[in-house]
């Protein structure tokens, strides 16, 4: 078996055919300067449209570097969990295709590597940071934090979106959270406070490449639904 990389990269992606190759190739040259051995992995969950094959494409031109797993059911959590399961380096950044933020990355493994973290989390919501998005899907990132907080007694400001970690700090979290689809995030940074991970949050700047692609009002029920579950595990099964 080969060496394992230093830093493993799991994206979630699904119908991601217009931006999946320019998105790659572009991240792979702005980590090139950084000089670290990674592995990108597209957890793929569900999609219609060419990104299999595209992914497929993509880890046969670039052996080691990158690899496709795919899910078969429009499942974010499950995907991002299995690709966090699947993961190699010791040091795991959870991105999104349409963000790709080397920033983020570079400024997350520093804080990882001085001992100061286990768990470092790109907040969107957090002051000093830039959220490009449209007003609305901001508004519902700061009631979607402020339930959390409420239901759950989360610390923070976000839980979605960018976040690095030790691998062997978080492995236990990840594989004890019950949540999946959009919640599963959220389930692994509560589960990673409540444990006593260390961790930190950073401000980020959000402008993502395209538009969502799950519509948002479509996903409410679901995100609700499981936020009743994860309220029941965490406070009733703990």
């Amino acid at each position: 078996m080969s060496t394992p990389p230093r830093i493993s990269i799991v994206i979630p992606v699904y119908n991601e055919e217009r931006i999946l190759r320019t998105a790659i190739v572009d991240l792979r040259e702005r980590l090139a300067p950084l000089g670290w051995t990674y592995e990108i992995i597209l957890a793929e969950n569900g999609s219609k449209d060419r990104t299999v094959t595209l992914g497929e494409e993509l880890a046969a031109e670039m052996p080691g570097e990158v690899k496709i797993i795919s899910m078969g059911e429009p499942n974010y959590g499950r995907a991002l969990k299995e690709g966090i399961l699947l993961a190699r380096g010791e040091i795991v950044i959870c991105e999104e295709i349409d963000l790709c933020d080397t920033d983020f990355h570079r400024r997350a493994v520093e804080i990882l590597e001085t001992g100061e973290a286990d768990l470092v989390i790109g907040s969107k919501l957090a002051s000093g940071s830039e959220d490009e998005r449209p007003v609305f899907r901001h508004v519902a990132s700061i009631a979607y934090s402020s339930m959390l907080r409420i239901l759950l007694g989360f610390r923070g400001t976000d839980t979605h979106g960018l976040k690095a970690f030790r691998r062997s700090a978080l492995l236990d979290v990840v594989t004890a959270c019950l949540v999946d689809k959009d919640v599963f995030a959220s389930e692994l940074v509560i589960r990673a406070d409540r444990g006593g991970v260390r961790t930190r949050e950073i401000p980020v700047k959000i402008k993502e490449k395209r538009p969502p692609s799950i519509n948002l009002w479509k996903r409410v029920p679901n995100v609700l639904k499981s936020v009743a579950k994860l309220t029941y595990a965490i406070r009733v099964r703990g």
